[in-house]
């Protein structure tokens, strides 16, 4: 691999936060925004596991901010070095892709005049989940004198004001110090145990018992030229994980502290390199794009689960607060593919999150006077709705969010992805042991869903929002009907397939889900019955109801600007006009591309393109359009909205980067590439390839996994 690192050569106070997100690193365990080991002021310093939610009550619930595993101060001569003081002489920050490795290096002047190199270097073991390092190496330049490194574990810390931790205890330990603190409404108990060593032999080594703060101190004497090197190796267990969590991490850190801080660190990159065998992309040609593609993966990679399949993954992944850590479709439209292709287990433990939710699913379609599955449009630990109700506005105003009563197409989404997964790795035990019933559940809601209207001799469905949420309270949503007419055909064919397959399975889910005879024809009739707004004349689908009467706009009027159509608008006034923050149907001509010619899938791109809020929409809809684009042999457009994605967070073009990274971007990025520019698909013979590569790339590397069979793909330009 080449063209492997995010390197930051200026600081700039005014990127601060982005950057926290942008150079974020993690393990799947969890994720650690690219905040200084020192600190620095107005930082969003984020440390978030997987898994670990906790209420604020009547609000909502979110993943909580872990004690500060990465804290580490050090004083030069009696002054604490930070980059707001002194002056900051030379400086490079570097994340490393190949490895997870985030380095920095800083020729820092004290205000005393004392001159230093200071070089930090941390990761979170991709081969150890509950491993964390911290490297520090401290070089005098232009004096002799005393160097202190503390090394603490602050745990009273907040997500965004508030405090979701009570303090159980503290302590030191042999050659450590630990922390142990529980979420106040969930009780989730959360420990993090410490180490510190420096290879002076003559340092001096002291504990101090700072309440929420336990702190480890290493002083040393350096002569001018003279290199100190500091570890820092942290352990961190939850009550989630094992039963003790104080007596696990306290364990654990002994075992680290006896393997060393080097040796951790080649684990981390052969584990790493295990990784990348699978899922690594190759561009040559063009740096940029072979960069930013190998970075979205890379994000992909840290926020996955690799042995949990009780979590899911956010849609800001594990890299800030922004939609409190919940996950949406984001996870199975856009990213699970790249799982599916790359990393079948993962994408397996992805839809047994989903699996274990079920009983969330039900409520909420219980309450909402449904059968079946309806599942929360944000979803947490529990599967239960967690969208808030009301979002203030930056002026302050209340603002109703409708998604979660009305944004309906998640469930269709869902099992969507359980039948891709089952297609692409042949996993017959999953279909049959989880899949179905998911899929079966969530057809058992579209049925209950769906409404007769006696006068049109048809089924519709009523009062939703579709992915395009700049308009809300909509009928006949063309994607969200489509998707519910798929999800009950699908139903019906894992029905039969179990009939031969597992016939003790399919009598056990019959009897459980009153399957009835009755309830399967009605199926049959909505499938055949259920309205989706096609005109064949045309070949064009309207997206809703009275879409077509709306209000046209033509978006070149309104640039420059900095914000989205819907904010400049209003909310309401947005509603009015034919503007997408993200278009329906051309994600639905993309997710059932076999089902549609290549006409229909040019009038409805030439219709609706020119609608969508391209810069200020939703991130979700410009990687998919670059596939889509790529498909209909329109490469300037298919890289124009290729790079465009691809720049949203490296390039924060959307403004809103310091919230967390846009996990389904990347996600969709991938997506682009394999089937879009690549044509990646998979015949009865096996897979084919059309390669439709933008100008400029040379080569395109990959490779994917069929049926437990790998396949490997060098394509060149003139192919």
């Amino acid at each position: 691999m080449s063209n492997n690192f995010i390197v930051e050569n200026n600081f700039l106070s005014e990127e601060l936060q982005y950057k926290e997100t942008v150079f974020t690193m993690g393990n799947g365990y969890l994720g650690t925004r690219g905040t200084f080991e020192e600190g620095y002021p107005n930082e969003n310093a984020a440390t978030l596991v997987n898994g670990v939610f906790d209420d604020i009550p009547i609000v909502y619930t979110e993943l909580v901010n872990a004690p500060n595993w990465i804290q580490l101060t050090v004083f030069i001569e009696g002054e604490r070095f930070r980059m707001d003081r002194g002056k900051v002489l030379e400086y490079r920050r570097k994340l490393n892709l190949k490895n997870g490795v985030l380095s920095r290096h800083i020729r820092w002047q004290s205000p005393a005049g004392h001159t230093v190199d200071i070089v930090f270097e941390r990761f979170a073991s991709m081969a150890q989940e509950h491993v964390l390092a911290v490297r520090c190496q401290v070089t005098p330049v232009d004096f002799s004198g005393q160097v202190v490194i503390q090394a603490g574990l602050p745990g009273h810390v907040d997500n965004d004001g508030w405090l979701h931790w009570k303090f159980l205890d503290q302590g030191q330990m042999p050659e450590g110090a630990f922390i142990e603190v529980q979420t106040k409404k969930t009780a989730h108990m959360l420990v993090e145990a410490c180490s510190l060593r420096t290879d002076d032999a003559m340092a001096v080594y002291a504990y101090q018992d700072c309440h929420w703060c336990p702190t480890l101190v290493a002083s040393s004497e350096l002569a001018l030229g003279q290199t100190l090197t500091a570890d820092k190796l942290v352990t961190i267990y939850t009550s989630r994980d094992v039963e003790s969590p104080r007596q696990t991490a306290i364990e654990a850190l002994q075992e680290v502290q006896a393997q060393g801080y080097e040796a951790l660190r080649e684990a981390n990159t052969a584990a790493w390199a295990e990784v990348w065998e699978a899922s690594n992309i190759v561009i040559e040609g063009d740096a940029a794009a072979d960069l930013a593609l190998r970075y979205s993966l890379f994000q992909l990679l840290i926020a996955a689960p690799r042995h949990d399949d009780r979590v899911s993954i956010p849609a800001k992944s594990l890299s800030g607060f922004g939609y409190r850590g919940h996950a949406f479709w984001d996870t199975e439209i856009f990213m699970l593919p790249f799982f599916i292709y790359t990393q079948p287990e993962t994408a397996r433990r992805l839809l047994l999150y989903r699996y274990h939710t079920l009983g969330g699913a039900r409520r909420k379609a219980q309450a909402e006077g449904y059968e079946g599955a309806m599942y929360a449009w944000e979803s947490a630990g529990t599967g239960d709705e967690t969208t808030p109700k009301w979002v203030p506005l930056p002026n302050g105003e209340l603002i109703r969010i409708w998604c979660g009563d009305i944004e309906l197409h998640i469930s269709a989404d869902i099992a969507y992805s359980v039948l891709l997964h089952w297609q692409v790795t042949g996993d017959d035990a999953f279909m049959r042991d989880y899949g179905a019933e998911i899929i079966l559940e969530t057809a058992r809601f579209w049925g209950s869903r769906a409404e007769w209207v006696a006068d049109l001799d048809r089924y519709e469905i009523s009062d939703v929002i579709g992915p395009d949420e700049y308009h809300d309270h909509v009928d006949n949503n063309a994607y969200t009907n489509e998707m519910a007419r798929w999800n009950l055909r699908a139903a019906l064919d894992v029905l039969e397939w179990l009939e031969t397959s597992a016939p003790d399975k399919l009598a056990q889910l019959i009897t459980a889900l009153d399957l009835t005879s009755e309830r399967l024809a009605h199926w049959e009739v909505v499938i055949n019955k259920l309205y989706v707004g096609y005109n064949p004349e045309t070949r064009l689908f309207e997206q809703f109801d009275g879409f077509f009467k709306r209000k046209g706009v033509d978006l070149a009027d309104y640039e420059p600007r900095t914000e989205s159509m819907q904010a400049l608008l209003g909310v309401e006034g947005a509603q009015e006009y034919q503007v997408l923050k993200q278009p329906d149907v051309l994600m639905l001509l993309y997710l059932h591309e076999a089902d549609y010619d290549q006409a229909t899938l040019q009038a409805n791109w030439d219709y609706y393109t020119p609608r969508t809020d391209l810069s200020y929409g939703s991130s979700l809809g410009p990687a998919i359009q670059a596939a889509l684009a790529a498909r209909m042999q329109d490469l300037e457009a298919a890289y124009h909205h290729f790079i465009h994605a691809a720049r949203t967070d490296l390039q924060d073009v959307r403004g809103n980067t310091s919230d967390g990274i846009h996990a389904a971007t990347n996600g969709g990025l991938w997506q682009a590439v394999i089937f879009g520019f690549a044509g990646l698909r998979f015949t009865g013979a096996g897979p084919v390839v059309n390669p439709r590569l933008p100008e400029g790339w040379t080569r395109l590397k990959f490779r994917v996994c069929h049926r437990g069979r790998w396949y490997d793909f060098d394509l060149s330009a003139t192919q």
